[in-house]
């Protein structure tokens, strides 16, 4: 028999899409059963079923609660009806529903199966605000390595702004023309467009992964750029804190030249760095001084060695870095980024 009070509180919602089904789409909450045994003998609690998590329909429509549970007799997770049958089943013992499998059609559904996705908030509610650290250098510092080396072991998300702007463009959408445009000539992307996907990418991370830690690679670039991110996060809001990755110009352009061998961007030269680099004095570094007047600035010399470096860069981390990340082994990866391994 289960131990109630050793359960952790459910508070994930999950989405149910795309179903033969539709009266089973829908948003679905950590359940409100009352305790009661189940087939399988073991005592439910809140938000709970057969020791694991359940779901009832936000619109408290369904004739079962919970909708959404697991069944140990069948160790299968299960989706019902309005009438209570069951229309949807996954047979596997994951402690959540599974969302990366497709589910099987059961006596009382219908095909397709529905796509499920797990929030770790309440999608009816506003984002929590993410926990930021803008981390910004010349074209070559080291921010993308520092960056995942900080994403991978110590648990911070990495959004690169060039990353996303890469992505939107060889999407094809509305704004894939002016991105490129603007990427060929070496400019600074309209803020409109970089601040949106910043956002919309935190967002679609915290209500998926519950990741609130952030660095974001390359922003803001400019004051512009600044005066956009207070648009969408209130200027009340306390300003982040920067990581600036220093190195001189020379070190730089051998470093873009040594990637140029192997990372297949079009920007990877000495025409395109140089553009880029008279655009990061001309528009970056005013903002670099703005945030070293307010004593947010952390300055790193990143032509030191790269282990030297990822200890700087985890000590400015280390205040949000969650403690189960802190004395995590390096992957081989991490190795592999730090010069400690060879690459294959």
């Amino acid at each position: 028999m289960t131990d109630t009070s050793e359960l952790e509180p459910n508070t994930f919602f999950i989405e149910v899409s795309g179903s033969g089904l539709p009266e089973v789409d829908g948003l679905f909450v950590p359940s409100t059963a009352p305790p009661a045994t189940s087939e399988s003998g073991s005592v439910s609690s809140l938000g709970y079923w057969n020791g694991r998590m359940a779901w009832d329909r936000a619109d408290g429509k369904c004739a079962r609660s919970p909708a959404i549970s697991y069944s140990e007799t069948y160790q299968s997770w299960r989706i019902c009806r309005l009438d209570g049958h069951l229309a949807y089943d996954a047979t596997c013992q994951d402690e959540m529903p599974p969302v990366d499998r497709e589910w099987h059609v059961y006596k009382k559904g219908v095909a397709p199966a529905p796509k499920i996705v797990l929030h770790h908030c309440d999608p009816r509610l506003p984002c929590p605000a993410p926990n930021v650290v803008f981390v910004l250098g010349g074209p070559g510092a080291g921010k993308g390595t520092m960056c995942e080396l900080a994403e991978s072991q110590l648990g911070w998300t990495h959004l690169s702004t060039g990353d996303l702007l890469r992505k939107e463009r060889e999407k094809g959408g509305p704004t894939a023309a002016t991105i490129s445009e603007f990427i060929a000539a070496g400019k600074l992307v309209p803020n409109e467009i970089v601040v949106t996907l910043l956002k919309d990418a935190m967002e679609n991370v915290t209500r998926t992964t519950g990741r609130n830690n952030f660095l974001l690679d390359g922003f803001p670039r400019s004051l512009n750029n600044l005066d956009a991110w207070y648009e969408i996060f209130g200027r009340e809001a306390e300003l982040p804190k920067m990581l600036y990755f220093e190195c001189p110009y020379e070190v730089l352009e051998q470093r873009i030249l040594g990637r140029a061998k192997f990372s297949g961007r079009s920007d990877d030269n000495v025409e395109s760095m140089k553009l880029r680099f008279d655009t990061f004095k001309a528009e970056t570094l005013p903002t670099v001084e703005l945030f070293k007047t307010k004593n947010k600035c952390a300055n790193i010399d990143t032509s030191q060695d790269r282990e030297t470096v990822y200890s700087i860069v985890t000590s400015h981390l280390a205040e949000h870095t969650d403690a189960q990340f802190v004395d995590k082994p390096l992957t081989e990866r991490a190795e592999k980024l730090l010069g400690l391994r060879p690459w294959s």
